[in-house]
């Protein structure tokens, strides 16, 4: 199928939010090529639901990303290859290091070499570190407490860099907490280990685990858990398609949080999982982790504002039921 707009590189395309991406620039009609390594993706799911090349490998692989860059005629890339969990980092920063910098590091060459300077980067609030104001502006101050988030702002720095010596622009999200899962049930959240809560909570749901803990009841918020800014992963897709338009309408370099600008506590996401499944679903109360801010929210003006962005799915309950869905399809429920 012929198409007029322009083919986009969607690294770690296979992944979670990079594939609901695909997904989205695809509705929206544009030829797509996935570059995913498959250590956190799934082929499977991407190749039956998406009509995108997926083509493994890392960005850390130069002649492989100027391969591709000779292949096809790539206009815009959008970025998802990284690796994200902040407790490995913290064990492992040089594996973080090395494939978020350098694997970004060398993409961003390739790019130049092949004149292509359009790219829409997934970034992170973790860059702002504990908040001092709440809900968080971008131009909060930036304060990253692990790997991970460090090596998010050092692409940051990066990209600011590149935008003012080679003119190539970027839309940097800054995502708070990806949640839920495509509508329509082909695509859905399945990391190994788990470590979200809403999949986690809806494992409990389906009996796959005993109960779900409830780190510090506590805290100085409305009913003592912590507060979260859940954000549909399709309203995330959405922004995305967003982002790269205005790039390719001449949009400078840009730094935009991602979130619903709502906060949902724990006790919240538990009890609308309730109700969503029908299930009693078991909650433990257990002591606060350490590093665990009461509240996280961001401001999302600046994505309205910028790029006309409006979630579709702000509400808790389409969020979770969305997932909900999902992991019915994707892992039915155990046996008794």
């Amino acid at each position: 199928m012929s198409s007029d707009k322009p083919k986009i590189l969607v690294t770690g395309g296979a992944g979670y939010i990079g594939s609901h991406a695909v997904l989205a620039l695809e509705a929206a009609g544009y030829p797509v090529v996935i570059l995913d390594s498959l250590e956190y993706g799934h082929a499977e799911l991407a190749q039956q639901h998406l009509k995108a090349e997926l083509i493994q490998g890392k960005t850390t692989d130069r002649p492989l990303l100027d391969q591709i860059f000779q292949t096809h005629d790539i206009g815009a890339v959008m970025h998802f290859a990284a690796y994200i969990a902040v407790g490995e980092s913290v064990e492992k920063p040089a594996e973080y290091y090395h494939n978020n910098v350098y694997g970004t590091l060398t993409l961003l060459e390739a790019m130049l070499a092949a004149d292509v300077k359009q790219f829409v980067f997934s970034s992170t609030c973790a860059i702002y570190g504990p908040p001092k104001t709440v809900p968080i502006p971008e131009d909060h101050p930036k304060n990253p407490i692990s790997p991970y988030a460090s090596s998010k702002l050092m692409v940051e720095e990066m990209l600011k860099d590149f935008s003012a010596a080679y003119g190539l622009n970027s839309v940097v999200f800054r995502y708070f907490n990806a949640a839920g899962a495509d509508p329509e049930g082909r695509l859905g959240e399945d990391h190994q280990p788990e470590t979200h809560l809403i999949p986690l909570v809806l494992q409990a749901a389906l009996g796959r685990r005993e109960n779900i803990a409830m780190f510090g009841t506590d805290y100085d918020t409305p009913d003592g858990t912590c507060i979260r800014d859940y954000i549909h992963v399709a309203d995330l897709a959405s922004a995305h398609v967003l982002g790269v338009e205005y790039l390719m309408q001449g949009g400078d370099t840009t730094f935009i949080n991602l979130g619903n600008g709502n906060g949902f506590s724990v006790r919240e996401v538990i009890e609308t999982a309730r109700q969503v499944t029908g299930e009693e679903i078991l909650a433990v109360e257990r002591d606060r982790r350490p590093g665990d801010p009461p509240r996280l929210i961001g401001s999302s003006d600046q994505a309205r504002n910028i790029l006309g962005w409006e979630p579709q799915y702000p509400d808790l309950e389409s969020i979770i039921a969305h997932a909900w869905q999902w992991h019915l399809y994707r892992h039915g429920r155990a046996s008794a």
